[in-house]
């Protein structure tokens, strides 16, 4: 009898060994796999807008296309002509700017009426303030932006008439002599100021030099 007993206890316990074993091999697997289907969840989930881009795609800049906000070797020789043209007076009161960005110059741009992707370099000299007719612009356009180039020097200069027609006559009389021309390497040169004549020689006169 007591045989019989003991080996009933020993086949329970076993029993009970193996049932114990199964379910924590059973846990196991289902922690594994819950965790396999959340690193695959986490892959899936990435879009393709959170990978990053290569550089160009980021700046989005054309071949070819000039830089914003950065002045090159012929920007800073325009302006080095137009300091050079003028008195000490002059270039402290109206500094010269060799660059041109789109978001920081948007009232320069809208008043000239070309862009940083309508030249190649430009230096430009202008008052800012309804008193004064003033503009000295040195540019060099982008090929097939000529006409964008010139219209919209053209156009500042009638801007500016128009402003002092009935406002101030002197400075009208300025802004009637204004001069726009175009050089053989395509250079444009704008001059509205007092002497613009003399101003306008000695910008070329620099620029050959």
């Amino acid at each position: 009898m007591m045989k019989l007993y003991l080996k009933r206890t020993a086949a329970l316990m076993l029993a009970l060994a193996l049932a114990a074993s199964m379910v924590a091999c059973g846990g196991n697997d289902a922690s594994s796999s819950s965790q396999s289907s959340q690193s695959s969840s986490a892959v899936e989930s990435t879009p393709e807008s959170s990978l990053p881009e290569s550089s160009e795609e980021a700046s989005g800049s054309e071949p070819g296309e000039a830089s914003q906000g950065q002045t090159n070797d012929l920007a800073q020789k325009y302006a080095d002509a137009i300091v050079a043209a003028r008195d000490d007076e002059m270039n402290e009161a109206m500094p010269v700017q060799t660059t041109l960005d789109a978001e920081n110059d948007a009232y320069l741009i809208e008043l000239l009426g070309f862009g940083p992707d309508d030249v190649e370099a430009a230096a430009i000299s202008l008052s800012m303030i309804n008193v004064k007719a003033y503009g000295v612009v040195v540019v060099k356009p982008v090929a097939g932006h000529e006409e964008t180039v010139k219209a919209g020097l053209e156009g500042f200069v009638e801007y500016q008439k128009k402003a002092f027609e009935q406002y101030l006559a002197d400075q009208y009389e300025v802004a009637k002599a204004a001069r726009v021309e175009t050089l053989e390497d395509g250079t444009m040169i704008l001059v509205m100021c007092e002497g613009q004549d003399a101003v306008y020689d000695g910008i070329v006169s620099a620029l050959n030099g």
